[in-house]
């Protein structure tokens, strides 16, 4: 029997257009982990919820960028 709690779709539906490689689900969204080229991934992140129109922001910090990670949390 699994206890995980379903995800929101809006964050549902930027995991499938993403494609994450690396993430962890947290209880405002998820953690975007190992990645090569923050600036970029942020920044088609940023467009993606912008295109459609997602209820998600991003949040990172100086400590994320040091293991190539950055969140992506529901508003």
């Amino acid at each position: 029997m699994s206890t995980q709690k379903p995800i929101a779709k809006d964050l549902q539906k930027f995991i499938d257009r993403f494609e994450p490689a690396k993430f962890k689900i947290m209880r405002s969204g998820i953690e975007i982990r190992g990645v090569s080229n923050i600036h970029q991934a942020i920044q088609t992140a940023k467009d993606i919820i912008e295109k459609l129109k997602l209820n998600l922001h991003i949040s990172h910090s100086a400590d994320m960028v040091s293991y190539g990670g950055f969140e992506v949390n529901l508003r």
